[in-house]
């Protein structure tokens, strides 16, 4: 005999079915466009809140930051300075102009406190889409652009007495030069990007070499070539002529550039010994770039 149906439960119409909440697995992290801009833009503001953030600590701390900052100013002779003053003078032209120094000023502090919020936050929005590997090496990237970055800034700040010196030196004789606060401010950030910039090369080489694009042997066909490259544009981007300002900036570059080599000769040595993370990848997949191998087997053929 048939179970008689339970009162207790209410009737429900056939063919109808019940949605079920279920949570969207989505293995791949696809997203789409609309997604991509909102979480660019959510980036973005958590970026720019970081940097409003440590451009409140660089207004507090203004005073000491402006004064380590005119310290090569100072340093230099003083019949090159404004009217043989004692103490360090520069000038102020625009009524508005020591706001906008200030601006200036706290803007740059704010970019070097919030650097690791703001690299983070571009890290962030790139990782999604890579390998898990490649998110160790962009991670890698971020933590090590920084202090490779403050490192030649520190050897700019070394060598901007003699960049000031030498171009003081120019002036002709009974002239005096009234040297602004806003183009001395420019000069000390041009040459904390040119060593902050030229000290971030090795660490490009490395990430072209852990991602298959740059092997050991064209690193080593290309030494010479990149260490006369490094010490010529030592030579054009330093002010002073003198070989001190060079050196610092080509010695540490051309270190650095060692080190990425070697670097490079042992990352070839451990993946000659494992395979490859490319193989069995389809032709419109991404996949190194094996100029060496090409062209080897080119010669080998003739």
């Amino acid at each position: 005999m048939s179970t008689p149906p339970d009162p207790s439960v209410s009737a429900r119409p056939r063919g109808i079915r019940i949605p079920r909440s279920r949570r969207q697995v989505n293995p791949d992290a696809r997203m789409s466009l609309i997604d991509h801009i909102r979480e660019l833009r959510n980036r973005l503001l958590k970026a720019l809140l970081g940097i409003a953030l440590g451009m409140v600590v660089g207004w507090v701390f203004f005073n000491p930051v402006w004064h380590f900052i005119e310290k090569p100013y100072c340093k230099i002779p003083q019949q090159n300075r404004l009217l043989n003053t004692h103490g360090c003078t520069l000038v102020v032209n625009g009524l508005f102009d020591g706001f906008f120094i200030h601006l200036k000023i706290i803007f740059v502090v704010g970019l070097i406190v919030s650097s690791p919020v703001w690299f983070y936050q571009l890290w962030a929005f790139i990782a999604p889409g890579l390998y898990a590997r490649e998110r160790r090496w962009t991670f890698g990237f971020v933590g090590a652009a920084v202090p490779l970055f403050v490192l030649g800034g520190m050897f700019a700040y070394l060598a901007m007495t003699r960049g000031l010196h030498f171009l003081l030196s120019l002036v002709p004789h009974g002239a005096v030069a009234l040297i602004t606060v806003d183009t001395y401010i420019g000069y000390a950030m041009a040459m904390l990007l040119i060593f902050g910039l030229a000290f971030e090369l090795p660490l490009i080489l490395v990430m072209l070499n852990a991602a298959g694009v740059l092997t050991h042997a064209r690193l080593k066909k290309w030494r010479r070539l990149m260490i006369f490259s490094v010490f010529a544009f030592a030579a054009v981007a330093t002010p002073s002529p003198d070989p001190y300002s060079m050196l610092l900036l080509a010695v540490p570059c051309v270190i650095l550039v060692e080190l990425a080599e070697v670097f490079a000769w042992a990352n070839d040595r451990r993946r000659a010994r494992r395979p490859s993370m490319y193989a069995g990848l389809d032709d419109d997949e991404v996949s190194p770039l094996d100029f060496d191998d090409s062209v080897s087997s080119t010669t080998d053929s003739r």
